[in-house]
């Protein structure tokens, strides 16, 4: 299987994840303070939101990508 091909099912994965999914959560854990054996952190969850144009993007050329390669073989 080709680099190209590879790609295209990645950019179309990634694109169908994008418009099902509409973000994701990530957790930033930050280190305030250490008071000898006692240890205070923080946790901040934030939240990623992909726009739905990205998606249809990554699908339109994931699929130009894989006919592309088609009409090439």
């Amino acid at each position: 299987m080709s680099s190209i091909k590879i790609a295209a099912i990645a950019l179309l994965a990634a694109g169908v994840l994008a418009l099902v999914y509409g973000g994701f959560n990530y957790t930033n854990s930050t280190q305030e303070a250490t008071i000898g054996p006692l240890e205070l952190t923080v946790k901040d969850t934030r939240t990623f939101n992909v726009p739905v144009w990205a998606g249809v993007i990554a699908i339109v050329l994931g699929g130009g990508l894989l006919l592309k390669e088609a009409r090439k073989s």
